[in-house]
């Protein structure tokens, strides 16, 4: 089987040349789909990968044409009424940030996800729909033939609506907008993806995300499944020009983060100064060890990260922010 399938790829690489690194990975792509055909004599698991896959790949090509614009993902309720002062947060949050050149990523239904999706337009609004016998297709400000896809598996809605995104706001909502808010604080929580902005907003005199955060502080943190420092991961925003403020700081200077060889890239707008690097030096000690902080280029400083402590990591962008004033 190992010989048919190099031939496979060989043929294919002689049709699309590829390089060594895509053809590892179709190699060992269908190396899994033949091993599991011959596990799975009913087929079951074997549709399902073949679905899940499929999804996947349906959502990337959707992505992949608009990759150079920065995308916001907005999680809510699917049952705002369209008369609720949040439908119109939503509406006008996602409409301010398509005027600063942002894409909404929406998940395409009915409430929350109708009002974001509203005020983006469908030029700037990703829909990544989930297919329930019980809630109605893409809303209709979603551009269906070119800017949306369904989905069957809410765990490949969830990748496809985070993994191209860079920040993250979250309205009221259900046990749907619990799991999304979960995801993404274990996301960023754990390094899964990159640093990136979470939003949660509420209208002034609402008590959600309050109720929430009285949650965390008095049976997560206080039993100590959190430290307190953990909640910079995340912010509570009654307006929507605190909303818009706060992903704006965000990438006020900061612009990227890799990790090569036991070492933190981080990209910015602005490097520092030898002054500034000594004050993150003391301020993160666990980053200064070994060869510590150097600026790298015009726009690149890196420092000691052994692919933990992103909570850390977390405030150190917050100081790169403050750089810029």
């Amino acid at each position: 089987m190992s010989e048919l399938i190099d031939k496979f790829l060989q043929e294919l690489n002689n049709e699309s040349k590829q390089s060594p690194e895509r053809l590892e990975i179709l190699r060992s792509l269908v190396m899994r789909v033949v091993e599991l055909a011959e596990l799975d004599a009913d087929t079951s698991d074997l549709r399902i990968a073949s679905k899940a896959l499929n999804e996947l790949l349906e959502a990337s090509e959707l992505f992949a044409a608009w990759r150079e614009r920065p995308k916001l993902t907005v999680f809510g309720s699917a049952r705002t009424r369209s008369d609720s002062p949040l439908y119109e947060m939503a509406r006008q949050f996602s409409s301010e940030m398509a005027q600063r050149g942002w894409m909404t990523v929406s998940g395409a239904g009915p409430g929350i996800m109708e009002a974001s999706a509203k005020g983006a337009g469908k030029e700037s609004t990703l829909g990544v729909n989930i297919e329930l016998p019980f809630e109605q297709g893409a809303n209709e400000f979603i551009d269906v033939d070119q800017m949306h896809v369904a989905m069957k598996f809410f765990f490949t809605r969830k990748v496809a609506m985070t993994r191209a995104s860079h920040g993250f706001v979250a309205f009221p909502g259900g046990v749907g907008t619990m799991d999304e808010l979960f995801e993404i604080l274990t996301l960023v929580h754990t390094g899964k993806t990159d640093p990136a902005p979470i939003v949660l907003i509420d209208e002034p005199t609402g008590t959600y995300w309050s109720s929430w955060l009285d949650f965390i502080d008095r049976s997560v943190i206080a039993n100590g499944y959190l430290s307190d420092v953990d909640k910079c991961l995340f912010v509570l925003c009654t307006s929507v020009q605190d909303a818009i403020a706060q992903v704006e700081s965000f990438y006020r200077n900061y612009r990227g983060f890799s990790i090569n060889n036991g070492r933190a890239l981080v990209k910015v707008r602005q490097p520092p100064t030898t002054q500034q690097l000594a004050a993150l030096a003391a301020q993160f000690p666990k980053f200064a060890v070994d060869d510590g902080f150097q600026i790298e280029n015009d726009d690149e400083f890196s420092f000691s990260f052994d692919g933990r402590n992103y909570v850390s990591l977390r405030m150190l962008i917050d100081d790169v922010n403050a750089w810029t004033g």
